[in-house]
This record gives C-alpha cells, sequence and structure tokens, in this order.
C-alpha cells in the first residue's frame, strides 16, 4: 500500500491526450407532491440545476481532478449546448483551445430529471453521424503528441472516433511511441488494433466477444479472444461488484471490488480509464495502475451523478484498512461538500459545528450530542493548527490537529470532521451549506459566523447548552498549577 501512496504522488507529473465525444450532463434536481391532472405523471417543482461535463469530458474533468495535464481533443457544434461545453471546460481548466467545431452539428446533452433520490427521466439530443472535420481533429492530435506522455480514446459511439480517425490515430501515437487506452463501445474491437489496452466493464466484453464473462476464467477466456482476434495488447475488464481483472495474452490478475456503498455508476468507467492512463504514463506497472483505478472506481460511484475522484481521495482510501473508522471520517472541504449534497438527496438532514476541540472534555461531548441529536448527519469543522494558534495563542494548541481529527472521528456521534485553515469556518459553512448550524449558548443567533447564510436557505440555527465549569484553558490552567 505504501508504494501505491508514493504512486498517487507522481500523477502529478502526467500529460494525458484525451479525444472522445463530449456531451453535456444536466441534472434536474426537484421534489415531487402530486400527480399532474393532465397525464399519470408526477410533477417536478424545480429546485436547482447543476451542469457538468459528460461522455469523454468526464475523463478528462477526471484526470485534472487527479492533478494531472489534460489536453482534451473533440468536436462540438456551433450550438448553446457546445458554447456552454466550452464554457464549462474552461472553468474546470481543462481548456477548449483544442476542440474543433463543426458548424451545423447538434452538440449532445443528456438532461436527468431527478427528485430526491429517484431519476424520474433522461431526456437526450444528440446527433450519432459521422464528423466532417476528422481532417483537422487528426491534425490537431499530431501537433498535441509530441507534448504528452498517453493516449485515451473515449468513444461514446456519437460520431467523433471514426473508423479512419481511430486508425490513424492509433497508428500516429505508435509511432511516437506513446501509450493507447480506449475506453471502447460497440461490438467490433479489430477498429481498436494497435491499441495498448482496451477497457470494456462486463456486459461489453460478452457484447464484443459472445463468450460469457461472469466467473474469472470466462473473463480470461473472452478477454483473450479479443488480444488474439484484434490485435490489442492487454484487456482491463471492470466486473462491478466483482472487482477488476487485468488480462494480458500471458498473465491474468483479479482485483476484488473496493466499493464501499453504490449511490451512482455514472462515469464509474471514465473515472477508471483516467486514473489508469494517468498511472501509465507516469511509468506505473499495467497491475499497480489498475489497483489505482479499482480503488478510484470504488470512490466514484458512492458519489451523486457525474463525479470526480481527486488525489487525496486515492490516499485516503489507501489508508482506509489502517485507519478504518477515524481516516475515512476525515475529509477536505470539496470531498465533504460532495458527501454533504449526497446525504440531502437521501433525504438525510446535514448538521454542522465547529471549534478547536483541543483536549476533549464533557463539554465538547454535551455540545455534539446535542448537535448530532438535532440532525440526521454531523459534519463537524475542526480548527487547524495555524488557526488555533492564532486565536489562542502561541502556546495552542495541546493536541496538532491530527491527533484532534482522530479522537473527533472516533466519537459515535461525528459522522464527519473537515480541517479548515481560517479563523471562522464562513468558507467552509457556505461550502457544506447545512440544514443545521449548531453552536453553544454563549453565542446568539446575531453572532454565529454563518447564521444569516443558512437561515438565508431556509436551515436552522441551534444553541446548545453548555456545561458549566468546562474549558479547556481552564484545565491546562489546572495543569501547570
Amino acid at each position: 500500500m505504501s508504494d501505491l501512496a508514493r504512486h498517487i504522488d507522481t500523477l502529478s507529473r502526467a500529460n494525458v491526450l484525451c479525444l472522445g465525444d463530449v456531451m453535456l450532463d444536466r441534472f434536474v434536481y426537484g421534489s415531487v407532491d402530486r400527480v399532474s391532472p393532465e397525464a399519470p405523471i408526477p410533477v417536478l417543482r424545480i429546485q436547482h440545476e447543476l451542469l457538468k461535463l459528460g461522455g469523454a469530458g468526464n475523463v478528462a474533468a477526471n484526470l485534472v481532478a487527479l492533478d494531472s495535464k489534460c489536453r482534451f481533443i473533440s468536436v462540438v457544434g456551433d450550438d448553446a449546448v457546445g458554447n456552454q461545453l466550452r464554457g464549462i471546460l474552461n472553468s474546470e481548466q481543462i481548456g477548449d483551445d483544442t476542440v474543433v467545431v463543426e458548424p451545423g452539428r447538434q452538440t449532445t446533452a443528456k438532461t436527468r430529471f431527478i427528485a430526491g433520490q429517484q431519476q424520474l427521466l433522461r431526456a437526450d439530443r444528440e446527433t450519432v453521424a459521422a464528423i466532417a472535420v476528422a481532417d483537422e481533429v487528426l491534425a490537431q492530435v499530431r501537433r498535441e503528441l509530441t507534448g504528452v506522455q498517453a493516449v485515451i480514446l473515449s468513444d461514446y459511439g456519437k460520431g467523433v472516433l471514426t473508423d479512419d480517425l481511430v486508425m490513424a490515430v492509433i497508428a500516429a501515437a505508435r509511432q511516437a511511441g506513446r501509450t493507447v487506452v480506449v475506453d471502447p463501445k460497440g461490438r467490433d474491437y479489430r477498429r481498436y488494433r494497435g491499441a495498448d489496452i482496451v477497457t470494456p466493464n462486463r456486459k461489453e466484453l460478452m457484447e464484443a466477444t459472445g463468450l460469457p464473462a461472469r466467473t474469472d476464467e470466462e473473463v480470461i477466456a473472452a478477454a483473450r479472444h479479443l488480444i488474439a482476434t484484434c490485435g490489442i495488447g492487454a484487456v482491463v475488464a471492470t466486473r462491478s461488484e466483482q472487482g477488476m481483472s487485468v488480462v494480458t495474452a500471458a498473465d491474468a490478475v483479479h482485483l476484488p471490488a473496493e466499493a464501499r456503498e453504490v449511490f451512482d455508476v455514472s462515469g464509474a468507467g471514465d473515472t477508471v480509464v483516467a486514473t489508469l492512463t494517468a498511472a501509465l504514463s507516469v511509468g506505473i506497472d499495467l497491475v499497480d495502475s489498475a489497483r489505482l483505478a479499482n480503488l478510484a472506481a470504488g470512490i466514484v460511484v458512492g458519489k451523486v451523478g457525474t463525479a470526480v475522484v481527486r488525489s487525496a481521495e486515492l490516499l485516503a482510501g489507501l489508508h482506509e484498512q489502517e485507519w478504518r473508522h477515524g481516516e475515512e471520517k476525515v475529509a477536505n472541504r470539496d470531498t465533504a461538500a460532495e458527501r454533504a449534497e449526497r446525504w440531502r438527496l437521501r433525504g438525510k438532514r446535514v448538521g454542522f459545528t465547529n471549534g478547536c476541540f483541543d483536549l476533549l472534555h464533557p463539554g465538547h461531548i454535551s455540545l455534539l450530542k446535542q448537535a448530532r441529536a438535532a440532525c440526521d448527519v454531523l459534519v463537524v469543522g475542526l480548527n487547524s493548527d495555524d488557526s488555533v494558534k492564532r486565536l489562542k495563542g502561541e502556546s495552542r494548541p495541546v493536541q496538532n490537529e491530527t491527533a484532534r481529527a482522530t479522537v473527533l472521528a472516533s466519537l459515535g456521534c461525528v459522522d464527519l470532521v473537515v480541517v479548515f485553515g481560517e479563523d471562522t469556518p464562513e468558507t467552509l459553512i457556505r461550502a457544506l451549506r447545512p440544514d443545521v448550524l449548531v453552536k453553544g449558548a454563549d453565542y446568539t443567533i446575531a453572532t454565529v459566523v454563518g447564521a444569516d447564510f443558512v437561515q438565508s436557505y431556509g436551515g436552522k440555527v441551534v444553541l446548545a447548552e453548555l456545561v458549566q465549569g468546562q474549558s479547556t484553558t481552564n484545565t491546562i490552567k489546572r495543569m501547570k498549577s
């Protein structure tokens, strides 16, 4: 595991070219409390919408989330959806300078309507016609090849990866000595001849070979059939709850599934191909690269919608076996915000409180228990060492932030701990958007940081009763005397 942890640190050196079908994933969230009088269908009261990169765009987003560099090439139309996608590519620090615009082409968009945790409907606008700008795309690929270490072909069957373009890109990449990894589509993998690796899921593997792929032995046989008949170097097959299989002509390794809970499998294949290729591009061997990709897949399926996995999450995942009840309950701000959103989609009330929690005492425990009683899941914001020092003086904290976070995470009433470096938790509260904000009764609602913000969207502020005579400062004084 320590070797894998060191590998994660090297992912920031990866530089990958990603070519494929980009699309806009639109998520429309709301609530349903009545049936339409016009037809026997639910009426969705829309609350908010979320736009994300889909298809090959999600592969690029996953590469950037791993701190890798990505040169992204795709084709969009000169329409509103295409313009939205280009804007998101820029805001996600991927860039749109290598995206080719084809006049008159309809850019693919998938809109999902969701009430609570139930998807009601998906509506697609798309074209699957072959692109008319393949020569321009190929020229763009050839310009970028010298600056990258590997190439991903993300094939969603929407017309960007034509047979001739795939063949030409693989040939150019091989001539340049670049690794080619394909997330495939369709039944005929001969079009990917010359690729180093393909990453089908179990269903795709069965469809491409006409062979069963339920047991380990069947997966190996089907994968080696592809290798022998399609001129592919290796197969990394994702198998849902059965994990992942890495198969070459000579060897096979089966990796168990890493998911702790599955909420949404949307885009999991994108995360796998991004993590696998980033690792391969910096010289990590195929099996260890697949281990990282398998770990990333286990993390991303526990998230909502089209999502990404960050390097910090991979590290936390690696530490989980050793720190199962501590490390997984300590997260950074972005990860905590994603978990809070997932909890809310499941109908949970998210609570928040914060403090230094140096030398945990009965007053702290009382506050945390009262906070947990006011919500379904409790997130605790913990002042960093530097923040405590600024607030309490140079002699504090007595315990460093790692020790304080570990103690808090071991409590049954605490569901998540987030360390923040600012003097106040205002930024963290705005990221989490808690339903319930809890502070001690030595505050008033008017003086609670973040109270106005939480109340602005209907959240609740709770003042917890204090346990008299309990203070870390007084405890330290008694110890010194």
